[in-house]
């Protein structure tokens, strides 16, 4: 039996076809892998919920992802699999997303009577601060960051639009911001009260002294820096959450298994390790500018 050009062009296609499909299913393998060992590690349960940014098929629109309905079921799952004894392990990568699906995975965590671990290896926005400031203990690389959470009425800041309405006359603003500012008002007064339940959470213990709680509560929801202010590791610890730096490095192994999809032309790209070794200075000196 004799193969033509035409057939080995076909079994190609096929081949090409059939090798992101692959790569696929042995990534997914290899996930599930790396949180089985991660469990087995820490002898918890892991919840991962990482958001990147997707681009649809074909046409190659980009694609946001956030913290969803969807999400909060699947993770409300989860923590309602695991057993009263074992403590969850949260590894969190997002810029945040819907109130009502933060909200619920944040009161799912809080009334887990294990401990709860919230590892940010890059960022946790908005949203995703909220689920951190659940955790009983939140673990971060050095260079993560945290951000506010203060309410957002559509594309603007609720504190701002209460602003607006303070420093004008009453008779110079007309009947929707009115009713946006009282919204506002009210959006911050709910924002405030859950994350008071939040930091007050004392299961298995007390996190957050009580002296911290209100200055905390101040600077992430009452509009004071913007809604993309990042919040560094030094600056969450001056205010009192449950920081602890230096994150294991079977965290930087399981994000390696959720990349971002590539384009033709990579936005960033490196060589992991040096070619050779680089002569260090001289202690003590330093070049010429």
């Amino acid at each position: 039996m004799s193969f033509s050009i035409f057939d080995l062009f076909w079994v190609f296609l096929i081949i090409s076809s059939l090798q992101p499909l692959w790569q696929r299913r042995q990534t997914e393998f290899r996930r599930v892998q790396a949180i089985q060992a991660f469990e087995q590690q820490r002898q918890s349960r892991a919840i991962l919920l990482i958001h990147r940014q997707e681009s649809i098929s074909l046409l190659g629109i980009p694609l946001s992802r956030y913290i969803s309905i969807e999400d909060s079921e699947q993770v409300l799952r989860a923590i309602r699999l695991t057993p009263s004894n074992v403590p969850i392990d949260l590894i969190l990568h997002t810029p945040g997303g819907l109130v009502l699906a933060t909200e619920q995975i944040a009161r799912a965590l809080i009334r887990h009577p294990a401990k709860v671990t919230v590892f940010i290896p890059h960022y946790a926005m908005s949203g995703g601060t909220m689920l951190a400031l659940a955790a009983d203990e939140i673990v971060m690389d050095p260079n993560a960051v945290l951000g506010p959470v203060d309410p957002q009425l559509g594309n603007m800041a609720a504190a701002s639009i209460i602003t607006v309405v303070e420093q004008k006359p009453i008779a110079e603003v007309d009947d929707q911001t009115l009713i946006m500012a009282d919204l506002s008002r009210k959006a911050i007064a709910q924002v405030q009260r859950f994350v008071r339940t939040l930091l007050k959470d004392e299961i298995p213990q007390p996190k957050i002294a009580p002296e911290n709680i209100e200055k905390i509560i101040e600077t992430l929801t009452t509009g004071k820096i913007t809604h993309d202010c990042p919040i560094t590791v030094e600056e969450a610890t001056d205010l009192g959450m449950p920081i602890t730096v230096g994150l294991p490095k079977s965290i930087y192994n399981l994000m390696e298994f959720y990349p971002q999809p590539q384009n033709i032309r990579p936005s960033v790209q490196y060589i992991p390790m040096p070619y050779k070794p680089y002569p260090s200075m001289p202690e003590g000196k330093r070049s010429n500018p």
